[in-house]
This record gives structure tokens, C-alpha cells and sequence, in this order.
């Protein structure tokens, strides 16, 4: 995929709490998603960009695929930086890649997922959503624009 990536990933830290393990004593693979969502959602804030502001154009991130490769286990109490680099193309949907490492480093899964921004009243892809988020962000920088 030709485009522009960012180069320094933003990054969020998350604890790995008692009720999100499961029966084998580590994080549940459903969590791991909600990680990389809260990840990504943190990272549009720090862009200067809301919910709220997404809801007023109409608009809203749509995830379209997810794939995650679990490298080591989290268990409760783990630290975790969870990263958010962006991938833009040319059309109507964008890539994102995301680490999560404890917080001695140690990779413990990637999650990649295909994207784009959705009309909401015509339920249909935009097609420029990178000039989109350019438009709506105060720090562009941070989503890899």
C-alpha cells in the first residue's frame, strides 16, 4: 500500500484489570480489541478530535477487519503501551497498526485492522476520509497527516 505513515506511533498505557482475565489466567482475547479501541480513540482526542465533533459532519470510524497476533501472555496488574500508527492510501479506506508491550517492553500482540470513515445518513464510505480527519484535526501529525 503506497501512502503516508506515521513515524512515531502514539501511545496510551492500560492496566490489565482482575475482571478482564479469563479462566487460563490471562487477557481475555476480546479485550484485546477494546484496548486497540480505546487506543485508537485516545489518539483522535489528542488529535483535537471528538466523538461529538465526528457526530456534527455526520460521520463516524467504521472498523472494517481485525486481526490480532498474540506474541506473549498479559496477565492482571500488567502494564501496557498500546500504539496507534496509521497507513493512508489513495481510497476510501486506511490501515492501522498497533503494538501492545508490557511496560518492560516485551511484545506482547499487534493488531491490524483495515478502516475507513462512514456517511452516516447515506451509510456509505467517504471518499477521501484522510482529508477528512486532516480537516477536522487541530494536530494532524498525530494520525499520520
Amino acid at each position: 500500500m503506497t501512502g503516508t505513515t506515521t513515524t512515531t506511533p502514539f501511545t496510551v498505557r492500560v492496566t490489565v484489570r482482575i475482571y478482564e482475565i479469563d479462566a487460563q489466567g490471562h487477557l481475555n482475547n476480546a479485550v484485546y480489541h477494546q484496548y486497540g479501541d480505546h487506543a485508537r480513540w485516545a489518539c483522535l482526542r489528542a488529535a483535537g478530535i471528538s466523538a461529538d465533533d465526528l457526530r456534527a459532519t455526520g460521520t463516524g470510524p467504521v472498523t472494517l477487519e481485525s486481526t490480532i497476533r498474540y506474541h506473549r501472555e498479559l496477565r492482571a496488574g500488567d502494564e501496557v503501551d498500546v500504539t496507534c500508527a496509521f497507513d493512508w492510501g489513495d481510497g476510501k479506506t486506511f490501515g492501522i497498526r498497533q503494538e501492545l508491550r508490557r511496560a518492560d517492553g516485551v511484545l506482547a500482540a499487534e493488531i491490524g485492522s483495515r478502516a475507513g470513515l462512514l456517511d452516516l445518513e447515506r451509510r456509505r464510505l467517504v471518499p477521501d476520509p484522510a482529508g477528512r480527519w486532516r480537516a477536522l484535526a487541530d494536530r494532524p501529525a498525530l494520525l499520520g497527516l
